[in-house]
């Protein structure tokens, strides 16, 4: 994953496009009807239950918009929540508070739903050696968000993107004209450029995961679309010369039996791709 450096900086590109857009010129419906030194309360209600997800955001994202906000926690991000929960209490400018509502609330409820999603996941994986872990198969412009949420619901981190880990897939493996070939212009770039980034390579049966075994220096072999009893025969073959993961459509009713076939990771899309919102509200207090 990356640096604490580049995910603060990720947050801040976030937060300043998504004022942008939703701010623009100015919040003229509130400019209209509220005077500029009123102040407020508000407090932010979940109407679901689930992991909330998102509370440490909200908290850069008042600060951005208002330094003088002052935000009153009272559920911290993990933890368990279920209606009428209230999350917090935002004090301070009426303006300000509405300003952010909206980009606080739309991260924070799709937050919450990843977080929840990984969660169980994690624990169906109980009492396994298995690791659920997310993708790339994130949201365009917010993944270190959805990322972050699923840390949040008890998951692991796959790559952050196509720069930290080198990940030869098949295509990458049918266009270098095969898995041999593809691994060794691989190490050759690697010393070239003096990156130092693992190799994880994608196999699509067992007849891949024996010709990837050949070569050495490989950090993890990919199992896709394999079967259970495929991917046992191959658990057992690649023993401890690396790590493994299996992929490809796995989902609740199955993700426990590829963990009980001994694979170290199980890697999940629809953690981040396939989640329902989770309701929540900013509600002003009278």
């Amino acid at each position: 994953m990356i640096t604490q450096e580049q995910f603060d900086t990720e947050l801040k590109y976030i937060i300043s496009n998504a004022i942008r857009e939703d701010v623009g010129d100015g919040d003229h419906s509130s400019l209209a009807c509220i005077p500029d030194n009123a102040r407020g309360k508000a407090k932010l209600l979940v109407k679901d239950k689930g992991i909330i997800g998102g509370v440490n955001f909200a908290k850069k994202v008042f600060a951005y918009v208002d330094k003088n906000l002052k935000l009153d926690v009272r559920i911290e991000d993990g933890s368990e929540v279920t209606y009428g929960d209230i999350v917090m209490f935002v004090e301070g400018s009426s303006q300000s508070i509405l300003k952010a509502e909206r980009t606080v609330l739309n991260a924070m409820q799709r937050m919450s739903a990843i977080a929840t999603k990984t969660k169980t996941f994690v624990d169906l994986l109980e009492g396994t050696n298995t690791k659920i872990l997310d993708t790339r198969k994130t949201t365009p412009g917010i993944r270190v968000l959805e990322k972050w949420a699923v840390k949040l619901g008890g998951g692991e981190n796959h790559r952050f993107a196509l720069y930290d880990m080198i990940m030869l897939k098949d295509n990458h493996i049918d266009f270098a004209g095969g898995i041999t070939k593809a691994i060794e212009m691989t190490k050759e770039y690697l010393t070239e450029t003096g990156k130092n980034l693992d190799i994880m390579v994608e196999a699509r049966n067992l007849t891949e995961v024996d010709e990837i075994l050949k070569n050495d220096g490989i950090y993890r072999i990919l199992l896709d679309n394999f079967d259970y009893e495929d991917t046992r025969k191959a658990v057992k073959m690649i023993g401890n010369k690396c790590l493994t993961e299996s992929s490809g459509n796995i989902n609740e009713a199955t993700v426990r039996y590829y963990a009980e076939c001994g694979v170290n990771y199980i890697s999940c899309g629809a953690l981040t791709h396939s989640v329902h919102n989770m309701d929540l509200s900013l509600k002003a207090i009278k």
